[in-house]
């Protein structure tokens, strides 16, 4: 009777903790603590009753000391009206089905149906967890101001869960379900266990009070977390970072937030969910990022982050022509690897230090290789001012096509628009060659060709 005693008790802790837990919000990453008078939670038990359930757990068969664990549970739950419970259950169909059942749906007054359920189940089926939470999407109600929590008790995975972490990541997905907690009752083999949900093994049964005990410790309360983002020497960062915060178990999307820091210089303070393992990025050029970060609720959590950064800036050079320039993409990426950022000529950029090579889409392309950027460095690179090509086309041309004539190399710079008698182009400085193709012309000695220059700032005309 002492073990039930503090089973029982521990089943009120339980139904604080679903009352008070915490959860992931994509929109603001706080809890809504101010709403939880407001909402009702649903519980949604998921219960284990495979045939290893008969098996001898220290003072009873594991299918014993659980019956005796949620009839505790669902007694105290009627002394409260803002907690409603469904059971579904898995393994107890037949010894040849691995089947899942929603036995007792959501519902008002439904404790004494709940209670007479869990009495009757027999083992005897096969563990097929993976199913259960397949179909626990559907169990929940669709309507109605609610917090919606799974709590699935069993006493291991078999092989037949492979896929499990999958479906709980598209469980976490759906935003039907805001947390997931998997007790593991016994030694069994729990090898999915940590991707199906927050998990927690109970190997003893006196642990079983202190594990609920630890979980409504850490949902009751938000974790303090400072980001400081600073440079070689130590100094805060005054410029402001975007930062993403995932769910390092399910990829999911927790928090979004700007890093800034406030007239005083101090980073602000974020309050995050304790019992989540967080991977963050926060979204400098390119982007840096932490794993598997756990946040204690008795501390402020400092996450320092150093940084070295550069400016990078890409400028004409030459005179101001008279026509007006059109902006042209500077695509910045990683030396010999991937795309960084985009940024136009003329516009200053912010990069960690390092290097990069650069395309710069003038016509044609301008590519400027291992280019460095040091930390509290501004680098600054010039490309010519390009010239204006006018183009006077004859009647009848299908296509065409210039190309940049470089020391015996030929390299294309643009095709030709057929559609226009009369095309302009800004070409940077060089020597060039214009082909066109007119029509009803089949042989290739035919085709039409001028070879000319185009200067900086300068206009050149070429009439066929």
């Amino acid at each position: 009777m002492i073990l039930y005693k503090n089973i029982t008790h521990s089943l009120f802790i339980l139904l604080a903790l679903v009352s008070l837990c915490g959860f992931c919000n994509t929109a603001t990453g706080q809890s809504s603590e101010s709403n939880t008078a407001l909402e009702k939670t649903r519980v949604l038990l998921i219960l284990d009753c495979s045939n290893s359930m008969w098996e001898h757990w220290q003072s009873n068969t594991k299918i014993k000391v659980t019956q005796q664990v949620l009839l505790s549970f669902l007694d105290s739950v009627k002394e409260y009206g803002n907690i409603d419970v469904a059971l579904r259950v898995f393994g107890h169909l037949n010894r040849e089905q691995y089947g899942t059942r929603l036995e007792v749906p959501f519902g008002n007054d439904n404790i004494y149906r709940l209670q007479s359920k869990i009495k009757t189940l027999v083992p005897q089926g096969g563990c097929t967890a993976e199913a259960a939470l397949t179909d626990a999407l559907s169990d929940f109600p669709a309507s109605g101001n609610c917090r919606n929590i799974i709590l699935v008790v069993t006493d291991g995975m078999d092989d037949r869960d492979a896929e499990i972490c999958n479906v709980a990541r598209q469980v976490q997905l759906s935003g039907v379900v805001v947390q997931t907690f998997v007790l593991g009752i016994g030694a069994g083999e729990f090898n999915h266990s940590d991707c199906a949900g927050n998990f927690f093994p109970v190997r003893h049964e006196e642990d079983f009070s202190k594990t609920l005990d630890d979980i409504f410790q850490m949902s009751d309360k938000k974790a303090k977390v400072v980001i400081n983002v600073v440079d070689e020497q130590g100094h805060l960062y005054e410029t402001e970072h975007p930062v993403a915060f995932y769910d390092s178990r399910t990829g999911v999307s927790c928090l979004n937030t700007i890093y800034t820091i406030d007239g005083s210089m101090r980073a602000d303070t974020l309050l995050m969910d304790p019992l989540i393992t967080y991977d963050m990025t926060i979204f400098t050029h390119p982007p840096l990022r932490r794993e598997a970060m756990q946040f204690s609720v008795d501390r402020t959590n400092f996450v320092d982050i150093t940084v070295s950064e550069g400016t990078l800036r890409v400028r004409y050079r030459g005179a101001r022509p008279p026509w007006q320039q059109p902006n042209v993409d500077v695509i910045v990426r990683r030396a010999g690897g991937e795309r960084v950022a985009a940024q136009e000529v003329g516009e200053t950029g912010q990069y960690l230090a390092g290097r990069y090579d650069l395309e710069i889409q003038t016509l044609p392309v301008t590519t400027l290789r291992n280019v460095e950027v040091r930390g509290q460095a501004s680098t600054v690179l010039n490309v010519p001012m390009p010239g204006q090509l006018v183009l006077e086309k004859p009647k009848g041309i299908i296509s065409g096509a210039i190309f940049r004539l470089n020391d015996g190399q030929v390299e294309f710079a643009t095709d030709l628009n057929p559609s226009v008698s009369v095309e302009r182009l800004l070409l940077q400085p060089g020597q060039y060659e214009v082909v066109l193709h007119p029509q009803q012309v089949a042989r290739f000695d035919q085709v039409q060709t001028r070879r000319f220059v185009i200067e900086s700032s300068q206009t050149t005309k070429i009439q066929f």
